[in-house]
């Protein structure tokens, strides 16, 4: 059984793969049936019953993979299931109003419900945590970025949550941009010949250089980088870096102890990009709940 086509049209709309979405879920899935079918819910649930349900947020925060959970109903489902979507990813949630709806056998429904539930839950943390850092460097300039700092095998996904909360995506992988950070430097015997090395053998693809000091900055601009990652530096040697840079073009992107106090007091140095490995590793969940009529 393959997603239903509005529904693979709908995450393909969102900006997913619905091919890569169907296998994170029907991987979910195997983890709860590998070892059978949901013996409870057999047990108590008569074959012929038919329900309708409700995923609805218990607290304020944005959400994020609404379609995500309605595919996870529809694969265990399939067409017997009926889905209304209520609210789309990236607005803003009211406790005790439903986001989805979906009417259907009642064992179909609960066996979908936990893995439905995973994901949507974990998306819209993200996407909340994502929104809260947006709004806290509102009006400087800057935008959030996450990382590689993800759930192997949900990368796409939590990135997709963080463009829901308002903020925008580093690279997917280790392909579509290059980043030399501080082990590739020692490796090459420098930032100048580790940007010339990378320039030699992918010489399209976006650049950026890891830097530690105020000096490496100023060798990876001479070395013609498009994007520098300032990693730890304090406040005033930010703002250094915002001079040595300006009218060259380059970016700079702050890293590294970076927490939502002092977010806004770093955007304000002039900088294009805050990191944040916390908007997908450390992300709280959003509750949401599945309740039956």
């Amino acid at each position: 059984m393959s997603l239903r086509p509005e529904l693979a049209a709908a995450l393909q709309a969102d900006g997913l793969d619905p091919a890569a979405v169907e296998r994170v879920l029907r991987s979910a899935l195997d983890e709860d049936l590998a070892f059978g079918p949901d013996v409870t819910t057999d047990s108590t649930v008569p074959a012929d019953a038919v329900a309708t349900g409700d995923v609805t947020p218990r607290r304020v925060g944005v959400l994020a993979g609404v379609h995500v959970a309605a595919a996870a109903f529809d694969l265990v489902g399939g067409a017997a299931v009926e889905i209304l979507v209520h609210e789309a990813d990236g607005a803003a949630t009211e406790p005790g109003l439903p986001v989805l709806t979906v009417t259907g056998p009642t064992r179909s429904l609960l066996t979908a419900e936990r893995t439905a539930l995973n994901l949507v839950c974990h998306l819209s943390g993200v996407a909340s945590l994502t929104r809260q850092w947006a709004d806290a460097i509102a009006g400087t300039g800057a935008a959030v970025r996450d990382t590689r700092k993800t759930t192997p095998g949900l990368r796409a996904l939590e990135k997709y949550a963080v463009r829901c909360g308002g903020g925008v995506n580093h690279r997917m992988g280790l392909g579509d941009a290059a980043l030399v950070k501080d082990n590739h430097v020692a490796a090459a015997g420098g930032i100048t010949a580790a940007v010339v090395a990378v320039r030699t053998t992918s010489p399209d693809v976006p650049l950026e250089v890891e830097c530690d000091t105020l000096d490496q900055v100023r060798e990876a601009v001479d070395a013609g980088v498009q994007l520098v990652l300032l990693d730890n530096f304090s406040l005033a040697d930010t703002r250094t870096a915002v001079d040595l840079v300006r009218g060259t073009g380059v970016r700079l992107e702050a890293s590294g102890g970076l927490d939502l106090a002092r977010a806004a007091e770093v955007a304000a140095t002039g900088v294009d990009y805050l990191a944040v490995g916390a908007l997908t590793h450390s992300a709280a969940v959003l509750d949401l709940g599945f309740d039956l009529r």
